[in-house]
């Protein structure tokens, strides 16, 4: 049990609650789903991000899961999934043979459609959903998640009661960003049943709209009722965001550790998640051990070339052997997260030719595949700053993470409305939350207030973990101390 095993997670809520209370001013939200299951400081995206393309997308940039969805929704006349739910989940599509997790689909579809009973029926249009789910997380394609969600909806035809089917479709809305449904699924979910992953669709549905201690107990209950590596690293990442790395570093040990052996691309998630934590500590070794890991395990696995990738872009003359990794990671996944490391690594190696290529693609795309990720982009570059601002605003009235406080934050100091960044960046930091990213941002709106002391303590806590930062982000911080008359040189090396 976490409490036991690592002072708890309910030990830790009441420590940093008593910290935290009696500091801020206002108390604000933090620790999105995507940021859980995914890597937002080092631009490892996941689940969330509503990525719009894919390596099978179409040639006029839609994926091939969209446009069977879309063929099946004008076969009906466009009725909606109540009508076309069962056509969509159980329709022809192409597999490769040699991917487990098209066998999978392929088995259970088949399984599906010629089962003698609606027990049956519904048991494998269950299993389908979930291998569904595995191959969105595996390639970042959304379409998946719109071929689980119609999978559910097949089977909530006929069983509306059904609580596989809605956790099915619970993890689906929390994909699409639609988080206040989901916990209304989530604690019908949890009345009717009470398993381990009922509580943590509900504690991530929480988290994302800012309901942190129902969020908390929803992942004390999980862990407590089945200690998992989906429930440790949950409890990991609750450590990470309230300032506590040591203690995420040992839960997320425990949940690499837990993660089954047949389940290779969560095997390989969970080991980028603890390597991260290791690079954030400034354990470099450890970080490409575990980078080693996952490739092992998932041969070109994106997250783990981007992390990678993080790593080189730090040591001299590193940018050339990173660049060539992030292409690979950004061609499989091209989602602003990996785009912009990528183009931070061209810019560092001087490739001027590739630059205008990848830069194009990140401002074709970005403020549909990841609102708040090229929010944070376009303000770092000062470029386009109402865009900026207003994809800021909009996400924060679906997801009021700390992240999303930031980006706002951000894009507001830069846009010149000092009032409404000083605001959202208090509500940020009262997470707790050790982020270099964040620092600078306090930083740099603390000097524009006048606050000169306030911005050299937020410099010196950036500067501490300045790793963590992007080249054009230590630009930033490079100038911002000389402005403060605190050259870095003189701060933590």
């Amino acid at each position: 049990m976490l409490r036991s095993a690592a002072d708890g997670m309910g030990v830790i809520w009441m420590r940093q609650t008593r910290r935290t209370r009696a500091s801020r001013r206002d108390r604000s939200p933090y620790l999105g789903l995507c940021v859980a299951m995914g890597m937002l400081s080092l631009g490892l995206v996941a689940c969330g991000e509503h990525p719009a393309t894919s390596l099978g997308e179409a040639a006029d940039g839609r994926d091939k899961w969209s446009m069977i969805s879309e063929d099946a929704d004008l076969a009906t006349g466009g009725a909606g999934p109540e009508i076309d739910a069962c056509v969509v989940a159980l329709g022809e599509s192409e597999l490769d043979a040699e991917d487990p997790i098209d066998r999978e689909i392929g088995r259970f579809r088949g399984q599906a459609a010629g089962a003698s009973s609606e027990e049956v029926r519904s048991a494998n249009l269950e299993r389908l959903g979930w291998s569904l789910v595995a191959k969105a997380r595996s390639t970042s394609d959304s379409g998946y998640y719109t071929l689980a969600e119609r999978a559910s909806s097949c089977i909530l035809k006929t069983d509306p009661e059904h609580v596989g089917a809605k956790l099915l479709r619970g993890h689906v809305l929390n994909s699409e960003h639609r988080f206040a449904e989901a916990e209304v699924l989530a604690r019908e979910i949890v009345a009717a049943r009470g398993l381990s992953f009922d509580y943590g669709l509900l504690g991530d549905s929480l988290l994302e709209q800012g309901k942190l201690e129902g969020a908390v107990a929803a992942y004390q209950q999980m862990l407590d009722l089945k200690p998992s590596s989906a429930a440790y690293s949950r409890a990991a990442d609750v450590r990470w965001q309230t300032g506590d790395l040591a203690g995420a570093i040992e839960l997320m040990e425990k949940a690499a550790g837990a993660v089954g052996g047949a389940d290779r691309e969560a095997a390989a998630w969970a080991r980028i998640r603890l390597g991260q934590f290791y690079f954030e500590a400034g354990r470099m070794e450890r970080a490409q051990k575990q980078v080693d890991s996952a490739l092992a395990l998932e041969p070109e696995y994106p997250p783990a070339l981007l992390l990678r990738g993080r790593i080189l872009l730090l040591e001299e003359d590193g940018a050339g052997r990173a660049s060539e990794l992030l292409q690979r990671a950004a061609s499989a996944v091209p989602l602003p997260g990996y785009l912009w490391v990528y183009l931070e690594a061209l810019e560092e190696a001087g490739d001027v030719s590739r630059r205008g290529e990848v830069e194009a693609e990140l401002r074709r795309s970005g403020a549909l595949d990841d609102p708040r990720t090229y929010s944070l982009f376009l303000a770092t570059r000062n470029s386009d700053l109402d865009v900026a601002l207003n994809l800021a605003q909009r996400e924060l009235r679906v997801r009021q993470d700390v992240f999303t406080l930031d980006a706002l934050a951000w894009a507001a100091h830069r846009a010149g409305d000092s009032s409404e960044a000083r605001r959202r960046i208090r509500e940020a930091l009262a997470v707790g939350t050790r982020d270099a990213r964040i620092f600078l941002h306090a930083a740099s709106i603390a000097e524009a207030a006048g606050a000169d002391d306030e911005a050299r303590q937020y410099l010196e806590s950036a500067d501490g973990v300045r790793r963590m930062l992007l080249p054009s982000e230590l630009v930033l911080l490079r100038e911002l101390a000389t402005r403060l008359g605190r050259p870095l040189s003189m701060l933590n090396p």
